[in-house]
């Protein structure tokens, strides 16, 4: 079916993760930050992202998804952006003020439907 590239920290979500997609008849392709994850979407170009918010840095997500829509070459990649940044101290740092690129927000934990039901709402899009 597609080619999912996730980019999260948490090794468990990344596991767990890929193998709701893979079930789904997903390729997954992991990367463990936003620079690895930056990268890996310019080499193996996927058909969507799912993205993490707190990796590296408490907005490294935010700032991923900023440089991706800068990129000609992955500006139209939808990206589904995870956080539990929702349940933490840094929760007031998320910006509220200004335009995201990203195409759904999901927070953490999320349950397999609802990936599923966002994956196949952007891949059909």
């Amino acid at each position: 079916m597609a080619k999912i590239l996730i980019v999260d920290d948490d090794p468990d979500f990344i596991e767990m993760t890929s193998v709701v997609l893979e079930r789904a008849g997903h390729q997954v392709v992991e990367a463990a930050n936003g620079e690895e994850g930056f990268a890996r979407a310019k080499q193996e170009k996927p058909d969507l992202v799912i993205l993490d918010v707190i990796m590296d840095t408490v907005l490294e997500g935010v700032t991923i998804s900023q440089r991706m829509h800068e990129d000609p070459e992955l500006r139209n990649l939808p990206v589904i952006m995870v956080t539990s940044i929702a349940n933490t101290d840094y929760a007031e740092l998320f910006p509220t003020d200004e335009y995201i690129h990203i195409d759904a927000f999901m927070s953490k934990p999320i349950t397999p439907a609802a990936l599923l039901r966002q994956v196949d709402r952007l891949l059909a899009g």
